[in-house]
């Protein structure tokens, strides 16, 4: 081999080797530029003020009573309004003034008495008619006996059981009372607000029937009209 052949493949060899060694000069130093910054962004995270463990419970408990109180809002609502639609409901119905609409539909979930047979029963007895007297003495809108009513509340005057509210809440609670001593069956509780106990009691140890159609118009239209089937 010549030296004019042999010095040109030797320096082209050098070049070569040179790139290769800047080359990676270059990748190392990107490398330690980038190494440099993420340790920057490390530190400048570090030295961040993080909140305490007793400021972030404090914080969670925050959050938690404003989640609490808007749950309890809301369901507060959905309330008002399913008892707006009600009486809207009712009061359309059966023809009758929101205002005594919401006073029986209060009192009668008050009571524990549903209201769509609270309703029933009111129209049956009254026709929702207040001032409603019966020829065996029975008063207002729930036609509910004086004596009935005294033992609820002794002292009652008879001109108290004029007042609505007072009616409608002895009235469905001697139901409620009636309901309970019959275990909740509603076609004998009727039959007994309307006969009254003692009468269907002595009947059914007769062995007899009190059925007088009382509970089958009460109860129609209602869905417990259909659980009695």
């Amino acid at each position: 081999m010549s030296t004019d052949e042999f010095v040109p493949n030797s320096r082209s060899r050098w070049i070569r080797a040179l790139l290769v060694r800047a080359g990676a000069l270059l990748a190392c130093a990107l490398l330690v530029s980038g190494l440099a910054g993420s340790t920057a962004r490390v530190r400048a995270s570090d030295e961040a003020v993080l909140p305490s463990p007793k400021e972030m419970g404090d914080e969670f408990r925050t959050m938690s009573h404003r989640l609490e109180a808007a749950e309890g809002e809301l369901a507060l609502a959905r309330v008002q309004i399913e008892r707006a639609n009600a009486v809207f409901k009712y009061s359309s119905h059966y023809q009758i003034p929101a205002d005594l609409t919401a006073s029986i539909y209060d009192i009668a979930l008050s009571e524990g008495i549903e209201p769509e047979v609270g309703f029933r029963l009111v129209q049956i007895e009254s026709n929702f008619k207040l001032k409603a007297l019966s020829y065996a003495g029975a008063v207002g809108y729930t036609q509910i006996q004086p004596a009935t009513a005294k033992f609820y509340e002794p002292g009652l005057t008879e001109e108290q059981l004029y007042r609505s509210d007072v009616n409608l809440r002895l009235g469905f609670r001697f139901l409620k009372d009636l309901l309970n001593k019959y275990d909740q069956d509603w076609e004998l509780a009727l039959l007994a607000y309307n006969r009254g106990p003692a009468r269907v009691e002595a009947i059914l140890q007769q062995g007899g029937d009190p059925h007088n159609g009382y509970s089958d118009a009460v109860l129609r239209g209602t869905s417990r009209e259909v659980k009695q089937q």
